[in-house]
């Protein structure tokens, strides 16, 4: 797949959408502690967003970009992370696959577990469904213990709800991985 260079260091615009039912919120999060082919991991995750569209995911909200120590090495370079809410006529699964060719198209490689990566996206609630979904466990399984993760998502649905209990807000409080994640602005 080829990715569009044109725009890159435009931010993905997106009309905030006030009247979204957190219970069914799509959320995925995005990360980069790899740069790749491009001038910086912002500007890999923007163009990231970028491509969702042709994907059949439209972003309706967005986080920062909140940066953290590398996770479990902090001596691998720091993370830049965030979060969206999206719409998609994708069920999970074609949702994930979706993601997959997204990753796959700005060059992520599957090696060893947390190693440096050009692009990590996560889905980490597909509305209220919990549970295992054919190999598919929502919401994610780590999600409420990152707090570049539970930030990122507080900062745009604070009172969205894990299904395991806890908002977003609390759920960043609280995290015990990432506690040095803080917003980039």
């Amino acid at each position: 797949m080829e990715i569009d260079s044109e725009n890159m260091d435009v931010p993905v615009a997106v009309e905030m959408d006030d009247a979204l039912d957190l219970d069914e919120a799509v959320i995925v999060a995005l990360g980069c502690n790899d740069k790749g082919a491009w001038r910086d991991c912002t500007e890999a995750l923007e163009a990231a967003l970028a491509r969702f569209r042709a994907e059949g995911i439209d972003v309706v909200r967005r986080s920062s970009w909140w940066r953290s120590a590398a996770w479990p090495d902090p001596d691998d370079p720091p993370f830049l992370n965030g979060v969206v809410i999206v719409r998609t006529d994708h069920d999970p699964h074609a949702l994930m696959a979706a993601l997959g060719r997204i990753e796959e198209a700005f060059g992520r490689r599957r090696g060893a577990r947390n190693a440096p990566r050009t692009l990590d996206l996560d889905l980490i609630a597909y509305g209220r469904r919990s549970g295992d979904l054919d190999g598919l466990i929502l919401p994610h399984p780590r999600a409420a213990e990152r707090k570049f993760v539970m930030g990122p998502l507080a900062e745009i649905a604070a009172t969205w709800e894990h299904p395991a209990g806890g908002h977003a807000a609390g759920l960043a409080e609280t995290a015990a991985i990432g506690r040095d994640a803080a917003p980039t602005r």
